[in-house]
C-alpha cells in the first residue's frame, strides 16, 4: 500500500517516519504557491556534497569484498557545489550525490512500519537526468541521508545546484514486524556512504 500524502503526514506526525529537515509547506498556501507533497510522494533535494569519479588512474571494484563505503570514499573524490555555479554533469558522466534531508524509518514494537522508494522526477528525466540506478528501496529500518546515483543519459550538460528538488520518494506499509538488518550504509551521512 502507497501512503497519500495526508497519510505521509500522520506518520511524521507520529514519528514512524523521520524526514530531517522536513519539507515543507505541507499544504500549498498564498505565500508557498508549491508543496513538496505530491498526492504519493514527498520531493527531497540535493545537498552539496558530491563525489566525482576520478579518470586519472585504472580501477576495477571487486564486489566480493567487504568495506565498501571506505572503498567508494578513496575512489571518489569529495567536491562541495558553488550554490552559485553549480556543478555541470557532462554527458555520459556520473557522480554520487546526496539528499539533503536525512530520512529514518523506524522499527519500534506496535507500531506501523514503513519502507520507502527513492525515484527520480519527470521533468529532470525528460532531460536524460537519473537519480538512481537498481537501488531505489530505503528498508525499513533505515536512517540517514540517500545516496543518489546519478548520470546524465542526456546530449548537453545537465547543471546541477544544491537545494533542488531532485528526487521524490514514494512510502509504503510493511506487513508485519521486521528483525533488523542494518545495510553497510546504515547512518550514512555522505554520498559515498560514510557517517
Amino acid at each position: 500500500m502507497i501512503l497519500s500524502n495526508v497519510q505521509i503526514h500522520n506518520a511524521l506526525d507520529a514519528g514512524d517516519i523521520v524526514i530531517s529537515p522536513e519539507p515543507l509547506p505541507r499544504l500549498p498556501s498564498l505565500q508557498q504557491p508549491k508543496s513538496p507533497y505530491d498526492t504519493t510522494a514527498v520531493n527531497l533535494h540535493l545537498s552539496r556534497a558530491l563525489a566525482v569519479s576520478s579518470t586519472s588512474s585504472p580501477f576495477a571494484f571487486d564486489l566480493r569484498k567487504p568495506g565498501l563505503p571506505n572503498l567508494l570514499n578513496k575512489v571518489y573524490q569529495h567536491h562541495e557545489m558553488d550554490p552559485e555555479g553549480g556543478y555541470s554533469l557532462a554527458p555520459n558522466r556520473f557522480v554520487l550525490g546526496s539528499t539533503n534531508e536525512a530520512v529514518t524509518l523506524p522499527i519500534k514494537p506496535n507500531r506501523p512500519v514503513y519502507a520507502a522508494r527513492v525515484e527520480g522526477r519527470s521533468s529532470f528525466a525528460r532531460c536524460g537526468l537519473l537519480v538512481h540506478f537498481t537501488a531505489p528501496t530505503i528498508h525499513a529500518g533505515f536512517s540517514g541521508t540517500i545516496t543518489l546515483e546519478i548520470m546524465n543519459f542526456g546530449q548537453h550538460d545537465i547543471q546541477l545546484f544544491p537545494g533542488i528538488a531532485i528526487a521524490q520518494l514514494i512510502f509504503e506499509r510493511v506487513e508485519g514486524t521486521p528483525r533488523r538488518n542494518d545495510s553497510q550504509f546504515h547512518g550514512q551521512t555522505t554520498p559515498a556512504g560514510t557517517s
